[in-house]
């Protein structure tokens, strides 16, 4: 792309399930903003940011990958959609990009779009703080305005030259479902407690995670007078995925739950009493829904390596990061085992009017309801008029 006047539009990336949800709720902000004006948004995303009238020239559906070795094997899919995004960003010139997240494929496309003129706003920043801080650098010469979501990060980001703002954390922002209509909603048995099995929102994690979540819930319900339990399964997620963890969770008699591509998990986490979950935005969701969050993780060999010379962190999950300590259990690669798994669900079920103070601790630290999505499409539309 070379450097040139914006004819207008405005490019939209986001290449993770709950980046999707994000963008698509800014979307229909700005939409508000600037009514009865097209921004002629066009991108990577999916169903939701569809949903929200942005043309998508590559679907996150096609290429979700997390880690070293599980990006290797989609990295013909990937490539292509970033040569698909350059093209159209080419012939249609666009105004501005909104950048969400996935970090490795938008750090290479904000610094190309930066040198053509485009005006560039990343959401959700990249987690400086856990790995690879030198993007900091990479990234203050190639975006315009940050906007984080975790309140240490403005600070962070702005030592390292670039203009951030926090507006808090968009896992707050779908409204949640009354506890008892939420239960009715999803089936649930009746004054049971109640499990979610949230095994992530990309192809690998579900068949990494699936199996172990439902084979320890089958442990644990086997030994309590009454359990109950739901898979909630990503929008996000490719058709040969949903139909492998379909046949999984019927051989458990666990019925599955399609949650909203819009407004993902949340509405009808409140229903659950504890969560399994993937490490990343569900084990926060889950948290903050008071579904205490029992985290478990794994992935590729190639990766695993990787993290343990690259992370600067001794946590993964976002609800202990914030607090600064191990509130909910992690359990990582070789540890995240049936029987593992097992023994923490229940601690977690047997403790989790203590660990509910956690819950409240998380929400305290991410600070007072506010609306990232109508702040972020605050600093789009100037852009864009």
């Amino acid at each position: 792309m070379s450097r040139r006047d914006s004819r207008g539009g405005l490019l939209v990336v986001a290449g993770e399930a709950s980046g999707d949800r994000a963008a698509a709720r800014v979307m229909t902000e700005l939409a508000e903003l600037v009514p009865g004006r097209d921004p002629g948004a066009f991108g990577l995303g999916g169903p939701a940011l569809q949903a929200a009238g942005v043309n998508l020239v590559a679907d996150l559906r096609h290429i979700t990958a997390l880690g070293i070795s599980e990006v290797a094997a989609r990295a013909v899919p990937i490539a292509l959609a970033h040569a698909r995004i350059v093209n159209a960003a080419r012939k249609l010139r666009p105004r501005a990009a909104f950048l969400v997240n996935y970090s490795e494929f938008n750090t290479l496309l904000a610094g190309r779009l930066h040198a053509a003129g485009v005006r560039v706003l990343w959401y959700i920043a990249p987690q400086i703080w856990a790995w690879r801080a030198s993007r900091a650098q990479t990234l203050r010469r190639a975006i315009d305005r940050m906007a984080v979501i975790l309140p240490f990060e403005e600070g962070l980001w702005q030592r390292a030259g670039v203009d951030a703002h926090y507006v808090g954390h968009p896992a707050r922002e779908a409204p949640a479902m009354e506890r008892r209509i939420a239960r009715d909603a999803l089936g649930l048995t009746p004054y049971a407690s109640a499990v979610a099995i949230l095994p992530g929102s990309r192809p690998h994690e579900v068949r990494a995670h699936l199996q172990i979540m439902l084979e320890a819930y089958e442990r644990v319900r086997r030994d309590r007078a009454s359990l109950d339990a739901r898979v909630l399964l990503a929008a996000s997620l490719d058709a040969r995925t949903k139909s492998y963890a379909e046949a999984v969770a019927e051989a458990f008699r666990v019925p599955i739950f399609s949650v909203d591509a819009y407004a993902g998990a949340t509405p009808v986490l409140g229903a659950f009493d504890a969560a399994l979950s993937a490490s990343g935005t569900a084990a926060l969701e889950a948290a903050l829904a008071r579904a205490v969050p029992v985290v478990v993780y794994r992935t590729g060999l190639v990766t695993e390596l990787v993290a343990r010379t690259c992370l600067t962190t001794k946590r993964i999950s976002l609800p202990n990061i914030l607090l600064g300590r191990t509130a909910f259990t992690e359990l990582l690669q070789r540890e995240a085992d049936v029987p593992r798994v097992a023994k923490a669900l229940v601690a977690t079920l047997n403790s989790r009017r203590e660990l509910l103070k956690a819950c409240d601790e998380v929400e305290a630290i991410l600070g007072l309801p506010r609306s990232p999505s109508k702040e972020v499409a605050g600093m789009l539309a100037p852009w864009l008029s």
